[in-house]
């Protein structure tokens, strides 16, 4: 993916060191992210800034080492020790280009020296013949749960942003989880939760909602954006009542602000009445009227199945228009949802070109069959629908330029889950990187990283620090084995690992047994709550 990256936009200047001969640097711990007052009259009204396009790659040629995220430094001497270094693994940095066999150096929170020189570290690790990369954005999981972080932690997520809609409120959300959860965390308003739980609506799925209600939304929207949400998730294909006035209603709330909309399409096939065509067209006719920058989630389940070479025509064409319009994929050739969800409505066989049989609930062995439907249909379980992903299209997503990699899920307790939640990075470098030749590792890491941060940090001012293996950068970093990273995870068996990778993600280091599985260290030492970033534990 040649070419250049997004401009950035100027951090905020801290203490750096450099350390004389090893072309690296240390910042200071103090943090100082853009702050968002709770009071939604103060929430910044900026024209939203676009992101995506421009999404090819530098190819780092001849760097010695990527560039600065700070320019303030400060010249030390070359005996200079670091907390931590990662020795000898080939570093990946996807926003410069760098990728080179070199030393990472971390100080407290921050990533302070990358180098293809030596590096003293009060505490080192040999990644010899391991990637060395920023710890993966889970750009569309779901809502932490203290039970299937730790699943995203193992497969290589530092940061789990829920942009496919938090079903709560911002202040329950982030005063729930602090100190909860392994990972950063955030996310977007739901659209299609709050119009069924919020008490001012409390409307069913197939209602529209008044005029009146709608002012009551734009409100809501807006206060939660100020309380830490960012961007507005809609899923109109679980809410079919969703009227062309609700989503101007709230996509003017975005625009107001400066934030991104997200959209699980109102269809997911290429049948009458009403096709994925139309449902893109929606998106797209939003992102015109409003002039904000739109996401597609999923887009092989919903948006592009069936017909995805026209999909992607049609969106390419919304790009060069200059429509700001990015989608993700999660790497798997079928879909899962729960059984009473509006996917299921009378004929979803024809429209998803399945079966009963195709149809296995999540964390058993068990295929449905005509006879045993109903009852799982009664327990509201979630179900893999086999075969309903065509994998030449899911192939053809990932080789997109401007499609990220996103999980759509998260492991609970249960285990009724689609293996998403556990394997989704681990199976894209494991089967289409390595086994399929797909794509590159280079180009996947993207995927995975700064594709994702470039998304959100107009809206996510701390996300300009993560993505990016970069001297400023905060110390999220994942190390793993190419040659035998792979995903486990299963229907009947969605939660498990292969624990073959090491996360290190931004603060103190777990115990030692996590020397053979992911490593997280989260050393967040403040609160990011202003930012709409939650902290990790």
């Amino acid at each position: 993916m040649p070419g250049r990256p997004p401009s950035k936009k100027p951090l905020s200047r801290r203490r750096v060191l450099l350390a004389l001969g090893y072309g690296g640097v240390n910042v200071a711990l103090v943090r100082s992210f853009a702050e968002t007052s709770a009071d939604t009259s103060d929430v910044e009204a900026t024209s939203p800034t676009a992101s995506s396009q421009d999404t090819t790659l530098p190819d780092g040629a001849g760097l010695e080492a990527p560039p600065l995220l700070d320019d303030a430094v400060e010249i030390v001497g070359p005996d200079h020790v670091f907390d931590l270094v990662i020795a000898n693994g080939r570093v990946i940095d996807p926003e410069s280009g760098f990728d080179a066999i070199a030393n990472v150096g971390i100080n407290g929170s921050v990533i302070t020296a990358v180098s293809k020189q030596a590096l003293a570290g009060t505490e080192t690790i040999d990644a010899t013949g391991r990637v060395v990369s920023p710890g993966f954005i889970d750009v569309l999981s779901s809502d932490p749960n203290g039970f299937g972080d730790w699943f995203k932690i193992g497969d290589g997520v530092t940061t789990n942003l829920c942009m496919h809609g938090i079903n709560n409120y911002a202040n329950a959300f982030f005063n729930n989880l602090e100190g909860k959860t392994p990972c950063h965390y955030g996310g977007a308003f739901h659209q299609h939760f709050m119009r069924g739980e919020d008490e001012f609506l409390s409307v069913q799925p197939t209602e529209a909602l008044s005029p009146n209600q709608i002012a009551s939304f734009q409100g809501l929207a807006l206060r939660n954006i100020g309380d830490g949400f960012a961007g507005i998730c809609f899923s109109p294909e679980y809410s079919p009542g969703t009227s062309t006035d609700e989503l101007l209603g709230l996509v003017a709330v975005a625009q107001q602000v400066g934030h991104s909309c997200w959209f699980h399409v109102r269809f997911s096939d290429p049948d009458e009445p009403g096709t994925s065509f139309e449902a893109i067209q929606e998106v797209l006719d939003l992102a015109r009227v409003a002039k904000v920058p739109v996401h597609i989630e999923h887009i092989t389940s919903t948006g592009g199945t069936f017909v995805m070479k026209e999909t992607l025509e049609l969106l390419e064409a919304a790009r060069a228009e200059g429509i700001d319009v990015t989608a993700c994929v999660y790497p798997y050739d079928y879909w899962g949802t729960t059984l009473a969800s509006e996917r299921f409505v009378a004929g979803w066989q024809d429209r998803y070109r399945i079966t009963f049989e195709d149809l296995q609930i999540a964390g058993t062995e068990t295929r449905l069959t005509e006879a045993t439907f109903a009852e799982a249909q009664s327990q509201n379980l979630l179900v893999a629908a086999h075969g309903s992903i065509p994998e030449d299209e899911l192939i053809m997503c990932l080789q997109t330029p401007w499609i990220m990699i996103g999980s759509d899920g998260i492991i609970e307790a249960t285990l009724n889950n689609h293996p998403r939640g556990a394997g989704t990075f681990s199976r894209v470098l494991g089967h289409y990187v390595r086994d399929r030749q797909v794509l590159s590792l280079h180009d996947a890491v993207a995927k995975m990283t700064i594709l994702p941060a470039w998304r959100v940090e107009t809206m996510i001012p701390a996300m300009r620090r993560k993505g990016r293996l970069q001297a400023g950068a905060d110390a999220d970093v994942v190390v793993f084995d190419p040659a035998t990273i792979a995903d486990t995870a299963t229907v009947a068996q969605p939660a498990h690992v292969g624990w073959n990778r090491l996360c290190v993600c931004d603060g103190p280091r777990r115990s030692p047994q996590w020397r053979d599985r992911p490593l997280v260290a989260a050393r967040s030492g403040t609160k990011e709550r202003s930012s709409r970033l939650g902290r990790p534990c």
